[in-house]
């Protein structure tokens, strides 16, 4: 281990492990927490913070997102028993909110004797390891992972090496299809389907984050070799990891002090043989629909939830359907509930929303219930009221939507992310969004660039409403073609320059196949497109302009806003 100076949390876990603080928990007073005890229930998937001491959350891990009827019946039965409220996460869990200092012991034991678990589902542990929602049953499966994520599971689930003591949490992904619909890249760990001398199997990739790609470890793996591998990659972070400051404790910033070689030669260390070169990647953009076609020729329903929150009522009618009809359930790392192997294209339970591509995180809940004390915005319920959703479900336009810098929502790893922040930057304005584009999420190539600082949610619609519809005119029929195409080609002022033209002239400008390259050729450009509403700056940079225009046109309350509806604006051509 480092010899730097521990960060707190790793000085609690030098006084005492994790796995010798459990047999506390039978005992434990729920009202009179301390900082230590916070800490370790979090490997046990508890989370409370200290100024909100009366609420807590319960993290339910459902490894590859699968579940059977019987287990989400029961979950449904204590969500309503207890007046909880329940969210599908970002990494096909289960949340429970709303559990209290009298009812948290007995709920705890009742979910944990599900078939499921609760440990390591926060804390510095291996969190829930993802895959794709039609693992080994889709047309573009290659390899089924779901075997390997049980065997992954089981070699850290309760371990006294490894529960709570990593330096930080590790996320790990692995996908043996052909079709990705969702970044696997921001996982500190993914293995993707690659083919090597006729052989299918998996390259790495490592230290993603929800901020940063993965990078491609340039290593080979058959199927028999993930596990061994997995097991040599998590000792070596346990023993090479920093363990001070928590802001660099996470595997990418171990990356970049010591170098990719630096980690392989220690991992090849534990793994026991050398690596083999990484293959061919075999992974491709894809979209799912409400009906899919699976490889036995039955097919699979996406029940859209709301924004990743689903009620008792919802849960128990998904449920029955499954047991009545002899299907499987699987939660999606989009927040979607799939019910699997229906012989014909029947209607199950109707979706409340049409939420199929947007990630929401937890948010900041309603009067109720705080879902995380660390969101500015109710992220679910801004994103019915301020997204084009019609559009983005139309087109399969993924969304990623974070109540705050942390970034739950993935907003970095999608076609448009978003940011809640306060703000009283544009006058009367309580709030709005910081908004990404420009990801290539399904390859890795890149994430997303900032389009605009700060969008007030009175504008919010409008803008993402022209963000489409550039993308429309672009003739592309996946967003993230017309993000490397289009958008990752002109500079990132260009781009914030040319929508607030946009805006302010009502129209609407496709961008260009040919982007400018310097800053004289997009003044011409600008000036040959929009003519007289835009004023030549003296010289670059550009984000001066920027400012005065958003703020012009944005500010709220102000009486003369230039804020126009997207009926008035004109496509040109």
């Amino acid at each position: 281990m480092s010899e730097e100076k521990l960060n707190k949390r790793e000085r609690y876990k030098a006084q005492l492990r994790p796995i010798d603080y459990y047999p506390q928990f039978d005992t434990l007073d729920f009202e009179a927490l301390g900082e230590g005890d916070r800490y370790y229930l979090q490997d046990f998937g508890i989370f409370n913070v200290d100024f909100l001491e009366d609420e807590f959350t319960l993290r339910i891990r459902v490894p590859g997102g699968r579940l059977d009827a019987n287990q989400l019946l029961e979950i449904a039965q204590i969500v309503s028993q207890y007046d909880l409220s329940l969210i599908l996460t970002a990494r096909a869990g289960l949340q429970l909110h709303g559990l209290e200092a009298d009812n948290l012991r007995e709920i705890y034991h009742r979910v944990n004797a599900l078939g499921l678990t609760t440990w390591q589902s926060f804390g510095d542990n291996v969190r829930n390891i993802v895959t794709d929602v039609f693992d080994g049953c889709s047309q573009s499966s290659e390899i089924e992972v779901y075997p390997l994520i049980e065997q992954m599971q089981a070699f850290i689930i309760k371990n006294p090496r490894y529960v709570g003591m990593l330096p930080r949490r590790v996320s790990v992904g692995i996908t043996g299809n052909r079709e990705n619909v969702t970044s696997f890249f921001a996982n500190d760990l993914a293995f993707l389907l690659a083919e090597k001398e006729g052989k299918k199997g998996f390259n790495v990739y490592m230290g993603g984050k929800n901020t940063e790609v993965a990078r491609d470890a340039d290593i080979f793996l058959l199927p028999e070799e993930v596990v061994g591998f997995f097991k040599a990659f998590v000792e070596t972070f346990y023993k090479h990891g920093s363990r001070g400051s928590r802001a660099y404790t996470r595997l990418f910033y171990l990356l970049e002090k010591k170098g990719l070689d630096t980690f392989r030669s220690w991992l090849r260390q534990e793994y026991g043989r050398e690596f083999e070169p990484a293959g061919e990647l075999r992974v491709e953009t894809g979209t799912f629909g409400t009906y899919m076609t699976l490889n036995d020729g039955t097919y699979s329903y996406r029940y859209e939830t709301d924004f990743g929150r689903a009620d008792t009522q919802e849960l128990i009618a998904l449920a029955s359907y499954a047991k009545a009809h002899d299907t499987q359930i699987r939660l999606g790392v989009d927040q979607n509930i799939y019910l699997l192997h229906l012989r014909e294209k029947n209607a199950p339970p109707a979706s409340p929303k049409p939420s199929a591509t947007v990630v929401a995180c937890a948010g900041s809940g309603n009067d109720r219930i705080d879902n995380c004390p660390y969101s500015f915005w109710s992220i679910k319920d801004e994103s019915a009221r301020y997204l084009p959703l019609e559009k983005i479900r139309r087109y399969a336009v993924q969304v990623g939507f974070s109540g705050c810098a942390k970034g739950c929502g993935r907003h970095r790893h999608t076609d448009i992310g978003l940011i809640g922040l306060k703000t009283n930057h544009f006058g009367e304005a309580e709030g709005g969004a910081r908004i990404f584009v420009g990801a290539e999420h399904s390859t890795g190539g890149a994430v997303g660039w900032q389009l605009f600082s700060l969008v007030p949610f009175e504008h919010l619609y409008e803008v993402l409403d022209l963000l489409m519809a550039l993308f429309e005119s672009s003739g592309f029929s996946h967003f993230e073609t017309f993000a490397r195409e289009r958008l990752n080609r002109f500079s990132h002022e260009a781009v914030s320059m040319w929508m607030l033209l946009c805006l302010k002239s009502g129209r609407i400008e496709p961008l260009p196949e040919q982007a400018p390259e310097s800053f004289e050729a997009e003044c011409a450009l600008f000036e040959s497109t929009f003519g007289e509403i835009f004023e030549r700056p003296e010289a670059a940079p550009w984000m001066p302009v920027i400012s005065a225009m958003s703020k012009a046109l944005w500010t709220v309350g102000s009486g003369d806003m230039l804020y126009r509806p997207p009926i008035e604006r004109t496509v040109h051509r």
